[in-house]
C-alpha cells in the first residue's frame, strides 16, 4: 500500500510534478523546485511517498545550521500529499483537529518520521511556515503549527527571513511527537 522512497534520479515523477503544479503545490512541481533547490545545503534528503505504486507525496529535510545554529535540521520541507488518491480510512486530509493532533494522516505517519530518523540523534529539529498562498503553507502556519504547539509537539521560536519569505520557525519535539503517534493506530 504505502511505500516511502528516497528520491533518486531513476524515479519517474513526471505525473507527480504535473499533478503538484495543477494543485498549486508550486514547490513540488519539478525536480528543480523539489530537489535542486537544496543543492547548496550541507546535508539534504528528499523522499517520495507512494500509494499503490503511484507517487502521491513528498517531503524534504536538510541542515539548518545557518539559521538555527550547529546540529540543526529543518524537517517537513516541501511537504505535499494528494490525500484524495488514498482509499479507505487513510484518505483523510489534514483538515480536522483530531486527524492532526492524533497524527492520523500521511504526513505524521510517514513523512515526519522519515525526517526524524534521517537527522542525527540529539539534533535540534525545526519546521518552518509562512503566510504564502502557495501550497498549504498558510494552513501550516495558522492551523497545523498552533495545534501541534498546543499538544506539546512543536513550539513557535521566532520569525526569520528565509528563502525569500518571512517564515515562522517552530521547534519540533520528536519525543512528544512519537509519544502521541504511538497512542493511536500506526499505518502500514
Amino acid at each position: 500500500m504505502f511505500k516511502l522512497v528516497e528520491w533518486n534520479s531513476n524515479l519517474n515523477l513526471a505525473e507527480f510534478y504535473s499533478e503538484a503544479k495543477r494543485r498549486g503545490f508550486y514547490n513540488n512541481s519539478s525536480k528543480e523546485k523539489l530537489v535542486d533547490c537544496f543543492n547548496n545545503e550541507e546535508e539534504k534528503q528528499i523522499w517520495i511517498l507512494y500509494y499503490n505504486d503511484t507517487p502521491i507525496g513528498s517531503v524534504a529535510a536538510h541542515s539548518f545550521n545557518d539559521i538555527m545554529g550547529p546540529n540543526s535540521y529543518r524537517i517537513a520541507a516541501r511537504t505535499c500529499v494528494f490525500t484524495d488518491k488514498i482509499n479507505g480510512p487513510y484518505g483523510k486530509a489534514l483538515r480536522t483537529t483530531r486527524v492532526i493532533t492524533q497524527n492520523q494522516n500521511p504526513t505524521a505517519q510517514f513523512l515526519i518520521p522519515a525526517c526524524i530518523e534521517w537527522a542525527p540523534k540529539n539534533s535540534k529539529l525545526y519546521i518552518t511556515s509562512n503566510e504564502s498562498t502557495i501550497g498549504t503553507q498558510r494552513r501550516v502556519n495558522n492551523i497545523f503549527g498552533p495545534l501541534m504547539e498546543k499538544h506539546g509537539m512543536m513550539k513557535k521560536i521566532k520569525t526569520v527571513l528565509y528563502r525569500g519569505h518571512e517564515q515562522i520557525v517552530w521547534e519540533f519535539f520528536p519525543d512528544k511527537f512519537y509519544e502521541i503517534l504511538n497512542q493511536y493506530p500506526r499505518w502500514k
